[in-house]
């Protein structure tokens, strides 16, 4: 496989969730803006996110785009999988954010998405010699980062952080995130981004003439 830039991983995506689904979930930047800008538009893009998560190793990623570029329509097909379950997620947690139910055949959809990616889990040996979960070392897997990415919304939905999930207060914006502030006061989703151009506008409306 050709070599690809170290900054490949890191340049593609901001991940500020706390969470890897919710990460996940935010792979579509302005989801309400006029021009939402979606950042899963190849397999290789699937696979750089997963990669910036951290659902997947550099080994892992680097074996994964090769095998996506041996076999593009599968790939393809992953990455149609993919971009569903992020819909989902983002459903289900945005409700959450809104202090909403999410809506029962969501959670039936992501129940049996789950249910499809467990027979993966096992437990393993660590180097030390302990227990630890671990996933099928699969080499033909495309789909491999989505099996952490389930299991991470599942026991996040089941957590006591799940009362801190929060959607950014800017209008276009919409991403999500554990807001792990004392006084849960936390508004953005990025203090550097969403909240320094609110803080612009407000300073604009103060001195509009």
């Amino acid at each position: 496989m050709e070599s690809i830039p170290a900054s490949y991983w890191t340049d593609q995506f901001k991940a500020v969730g706390g969470n890897a689904a919710l990460d996940f979930a935010n792979t579509l930047s302005e989801r309400h803006g006029d021009r939402p800008v979606e950042r899963i538009r190849t397999y290789s893009d699937l696979v750089a996110a997963s990669k910036q998560i951290g659902v997947l190793t550099e080994a892992q990623a680097r074996l994964l785009m090769a095998s996506g570029h041996d076999a593009p329509e599968s790939a393809e097909e992953v990455r149609g999988q993919a971009v569903a379950l992020r819909e989902l997620l983002y459903a289900v947690f945005s409700a959450v954010a809104d202090g909403r139910e999410p809506s029962p055949s969501d959670l039936n959809r992501f129940n049996k998405a789950l249910s499809e990616v467990l027979v993966h889990l096992r437990v393993d040996r660590t180097s030390e010699g302990a227990f630890a979960w671990a996933w099928d070392e699969l080499s033909g897997a495309l789909d491999r980062m989505l099996w952490p990415l389930l299991r991470a919304a599942a026991t996040l939905l089941v957590s006591d952080q799940i009362g801190r999930v929060q959607a950014c207060a800017a209008d276009d914006c919409g991403w999500l995130f554990l807001d792990m502030s004392r006084n849960r006061s936390r508004r953005w989703c990025d203090m550097a981004d969403c909240g320094n151009r609110a803080k612009a506008r407000r300073f604009k409306e103060r001195h509009a003439d």
